[in-house]
């Protein structure tokens, strides 16, 4: 099986359609951090795996399971990788990396989430926008407000919008722009456990989102099932939910 070449995969990004539950894939794709297989000749596919080399997730696609589990089954440490795939194959998938693993696995929901109409506004004066010249603010602040290891303070003021509250001249918490396409642009927020409770997240968001909205893109907010606070952050700001996909995580041979 060979991996897709960088044209083969701009290929894919045609054939996958940007839409809100496609946006991590794409982005991965078009940033070229990936590795990618397909089981069909291009354009006409019956399954399509797209493992971002960076975190080990495996973005999986089908219309039909067993060519989806072709793809799989061939990776070296599949046990190493989250897999995440449509509900509907989620379950026989799993049986069948336990089988070959000879280990168990766990599922986890994901949640999609887009905001299609005006972000609902939270201002609050200790939030603004970042530019250029907060780099040096945002790569003194902890690594949990940084964000993503692999991107630098550049990487990131460069990627999409980012709002943060300053307080004492140093970030508590932040709102940024972690992937962007054509049409959407995703979100992720991150507070310091002393600064929550404030609101400061919802008001970073919203300025963000506001910017997006501002640019013609769709804001989107992905998270887990039992992430109560960022269901609720994303709740107060107007998002509604578009789809579910599950993450399967293998655990242990015990």
């Amino acid at each position: 099986m060979d991996k897709l070449t960088p044209e083969e995969c701009s290929v894919l990004v045609d054939v996958i359609g940007d839409t809100s539950t496609t946006l991590n894939v794409i982005d991965c794709l078009k940033q070229e951090m990936c590795r990618a297989y397909v089981c069909g000749p291009l354009p006409h596919i019956t399954a399509y795996l797209v493992i971002d080399t960076l975190y080990d997730d495996a973005f999986c696609f089908a219309t039909d399971v067993n060519d989806l589990w072709h793809l799989l089954e061939s990776q070296q440490g599949l046990e190493g990788l989250i897999i995440n795939v449509d509900s509907e194959y989620a379950e026989i998938l799993g049986q069948r990396i336990s089988a070959k693993t000879g280990g168990s696995v766990s599922y986890f929901v994901e949640i999609h989430q887009a905001l299609l109409a005006p972000v609902r506004a939270y201002p609050n004066m200790v939030i603004r926008l970042l530019t250029s010249v907060d780099e040096a603010l945002l790569a003194k602040s902890p690594e949990e407000i940084q964000g993503n290891a692999y991107q630098t303070p550049q990487k990131i003021l460069s990627t999409g919008p980012v709002a943060a509250a300053i307080v004492n001249d140093d970030i508590v918490s932040i709102a940024r722009t972690y992937a962007q396409t054509d049409l959407h642009g995703g979100i992720s927020i991150s507070t310091l456990e002393e600064w929550r409770g404030k609101g400061y997240a919802t008001s970073a968001a919203s300025l963000v989102a506001e910017q997006l909205q501002a640019m013609g893109k769709v804001p989107v907010w992905y998270c887990g099932e039992e992430n109560g606070p960022s269901l609720r952050t994303a709740e107060k700001l107007g998002f509604v939910e578009v789809s579910r996909r599950i993450d399967i995580v293998y655990t242990s041979t015990e």
